[in-house]
């Protein structure tokens, strides 16, 4: 008899044999016709232009890191609504809500800071560098 791991090991085995075996078979059966044009850098159609070996842009990351944490946040408020109702049967109805309310809270006053600071700002101005005037000190 087996326990309830070895079921899920079984599972496990059988997922990864699936998949090795589709991989297997798509390449013993896929054509093989290699040219420059499928081996060149793909670019939403346009042609490619220069090394795809670029550095991007820091706003790019920091624009999916704000993505991913309001993603989790909705993995967190999306639980809470669907019991809140539960809980207000118990008489803690009002306390969740405050709590979940604070959650936002902190999440928005983050969110503000971030604005403000100006790192959601995706052309940032440069920062003018005052000059000496050398007509002021010649003699």
């Amino acid at each position: 008899m087996l326990s309830e791991f070895g079921v899920v090991l079984i599972f496990f085995i059988f997922g990864v044999l699936f998949v090795a075996l589709g991989l297997f078979v798509a390449a013993i059966i896929r054509p093989n016709k290699p040219n420059p044009l499928k081996l060149s850098t793909y670019e939403c159609g346009e042609q490619p232009i220069g090394t795809p070996w670029i550095r991007f842009n820091v706003r790019f990351y920091v624009v999916a890191l704000v993505f991913l944490l309001f993603d989790v946040e909705i993995v967190f408020l999306l639980p809470w609504a669907v019991v809140i109702d539960h809980f207000k049967g118990l008489g803690l109805g009002l306390f969740i809500f405050v709590e979940m309310l604070i959650f936002v809270l902190i999440l928005l006053f983050g969110f503000i800071y971030v604005w403000a600071k100006g790192d959601l700002d995706w052309e940032r101005s440069k920062p003018v560098i005052p000059k000496l005037d050398t007509l002021l000190y010649r003699k």
